[in-house]
């Protein structure tokens, strides 16, 4: 099977952005465009241990019974809100000029079949809260480290406004992984014409000199318009003063190696960096 974009969509207000955001993503990488929708059952159900307390026999039994019940008619409800999202998904990515989106309903949960589908996924595109996160919060939710931690692919976190990526900022820490991820971005049609910066985080040394003007010319060589700066600071202020500073569209950060950036992803912090940002975030692996 073709390498596809996927696209994970629920009822929250990324929705519109996940569908934009994908349908970018399929056009400039010739890609085809898949929408997921997953129902899981078990996430409504009760535990049955906090209902037993002293509740006789026969009271338990048809309480349990009418909870499952209830439990039936929720998944149900859940089952064709996600069609009509996916109906709506399909003909918003027609309206931006996708030719055949696929949609796709399946049933579990959300990491566990997004991690059986990745051997097809080139790119798997995600809201920046499910709809499960509550919106003042400003938590993410166990989902999106989740599948950060366990999927490898490059996964495109969005906002919920699509802006067509103009300046792209790479976190360079100059190891051989990081490295290969500057190569990624070179050749990547995925940012065709868009203008390149690259930020070491740390000492302004002899070696962070080099390594950025090697990161630099490697995009300059691949055709983009590329700068870039060696800053001192915490890893996550620094990218979002830089962030700011430049007017950047798009940041990429690798989950690899043992880098300062790795841990920074798949550390404690992770869920604060993603929070922060306020543009899309692609997640290299």
């Amino acid at each position: 099977m073709t390498e596809q974009v996927l696209a994970a969509i629920d009822g929250s207000h990324y929705a519109e952005g996940v569908c934009d955001y994908a349908a970018w993503a399929s056009l400039a990488l010739k890609a085809p465009l898949s929408f997921v929708h997953v129902v899981d059952n078990h996430s409504q159900v009760p535990d049955e241990q906090n209902l037993s307390g002293n509740l006789r026999f026969g009271a338990r039994e048809r309480l349990m019974k009418e909870l499952s019940e209830l439990d039936e008619q929720r998944a149900k409800v859940n089952r064709e809100q996600g069609k009509l999202m996916l109906e709506a998904a399909k003909a918003r990515a027609l309206e931006d000029g996708i030719a055949d989106p696929i949609i796709r309903q399946l049933n579990g949960t959300l990491v566990e079949t997004l991690v059986e589908l990745e051997k097809d996924v080139r790119l798997l595109v995600l809201g920046k809260r499910g709809e499960s996160a509550h919106s003042a919060s400003g938590h993410l939710g166990s989902n999106l480290e989740r599948v950060v931690r366990e999927m490898h692919r490059p996964i495109l976190m969005v906002p919920k406004t699509f802006k067509q990526p103009e300046k792209v900022l790479i976190a360079f820490d100059g190891s051989k992984t990081a490295r290969k991820g500057v190569e990624m971005l070179a050749r990547s049609p995925l940012f065709d014409g868009t203008e390149c910066h690259v930020l070491i985080v740390g000492a302004d040394t002899a070696e962070h000199r080099s390594e950025l003007e090697w990161a630099l010319s490697t995009l300059r060589d691949a055709g983009h318009q590329a700068e870039g700066a060696i800053r001192s600071g915490e890893v996550d202020d620094t990218l979002q003063a830089y962030e700011k500073e430049h007017a950047i569209d798009l940041l990429v950060m690798g989950a690899y190696g043992h880098s300062r950036i790795r841990h920074l992803l798949v550390g404690s912090t992770t869920t604060a960096m993603l929070r922060g940002s306020r543009i899309p975030v692609l997640i290299l692996r």
